[in-house]
């Protein structure tokens, strides 16, 4: 079984080789530990690895909104909760096998790290906020609040991660926001109380990106990931006590399959973009899920 899924590993290993270099661990190492290191070497590691955190960051914000429109056009027939449970235990078995295949489930003990936990809290509670949130609001004004995401990661990095920023990042955190509302416009009469739920799933959101960076570089992303896919399925879980669960047709069945895919090659691109790449820089890129958005119709 193994074997036949080699092909699969096999192409994310090219796709993932174009962003992270063999000696990804020791370049993670030069740009974030800068005084450890000739100045000369810095600079160079540091573009480096914001370009491939950059490429990252697009082909997470793809993945993640194909996954949306495939959840989107489920969702008429089945509760949020059965959604979430069901792909994520399909992507949980995925990347355990990918893992499996990679050699990397032998380091599960490795996830036993502070970072790993913080980060593991910030993805689940992130999601039952922003789910809660999406309930009870419109969709144009959810996102336009989850926008403030890539202004908080920048502050963040500066107080937590000690980044330098500069204005030029700052401007471009704030032009990208500016712009995005620009685009979604969303209506004044729609915020209310329910806002205060996106407003703190924006501050999970932020503490899982922060923790992403903290994760020691030994530490697989495949595991990452795969640990990632589980702990949402078990929200998706336990938010089933609260909901009806109904029967799931072939076809919805197939479209989950897919959405399970997609959704992690946006955990697993997300990984590496806040990995590699200075927080920073990378976030503001996130905004470039409304330009997928518009691609897509």
């Amino acid at each position: 079984m193994f074997g036949a899924l080699q092909p699969c590993v096999d192409i994310c290993g090219v796709i993932t080789n174009c962003m992270i270099p063999a000696n990804a661990a020791h370049i993670v190492n030069i740009a974030t530990n800068p005084t450890s290191t000739d100045p000369e070497e810095v600079k160079p590691a540091m573009e480096q690895n914001n370009l491939r955190g950059v490429l990252a960051m697009l082909a997470s914000m793809a993945f993640l909104i194909v996954n949306d429109a495939m959840v989107k056009y489920v969702s008429s027939d089945l509760p949020v909760s059965e959604i979430i449970f069901i792909r994520g235990v399909m992507a949980t078995i995925l990347m355990t096998i990918a893992a499996g295949v990679a050699g990397e489930l032998t380091l599960w003990k490795s996830l036993r790290q502070r970072a790993v936990v913080f980060r593991s809290i910030g993805e689940v509670v992130a999601t039952l906020f922003y789910l809660s949130a999406l309930s009870l609001m419109a969709i144009g004004n959810v996102t336009a609040i989850l926008q403030i995401v890539p202004l908080i990661a920048t502050a963040g990095s500066a107080i937590f991660l000690k980044e330098k920023v500069g204005p030029r990042r700052w401007i471009a955190a704030f032009a990208g926001f500016i712009g995005v509302l620009l685009i979604i416009k969303p209506g004044t009469s729609g915020f209310n109380a329910a806002s205060l739920l996106a407003l703190a799933s924006v501050g999970f959101i932020a503490l899982r990106d922060l923790a992403t960076k903290a994760v020691p570089a030994e530490i697989p992303s495949l595991l990452i990931t795969a640990l990632t896919a589980a702990i949402v399925a078990i929200a998706g879980l336990g938010m089933g006590f609260f909901e009806v669960w109904m029967p799931v047709s072939p076809t919805n069945l197939m479209i989950l399959a897919a959405a399970s895919v997609c959704i992690l090659g946006g955990y697993y691109f997300l990984i590496i973009a806040m990995r590699i790449g200075e927080v920073s820089f990378v976030a503001p890129f996130r905004y470039s899920i409304v330009i997928w958005a518009i691609i897509l119709g």
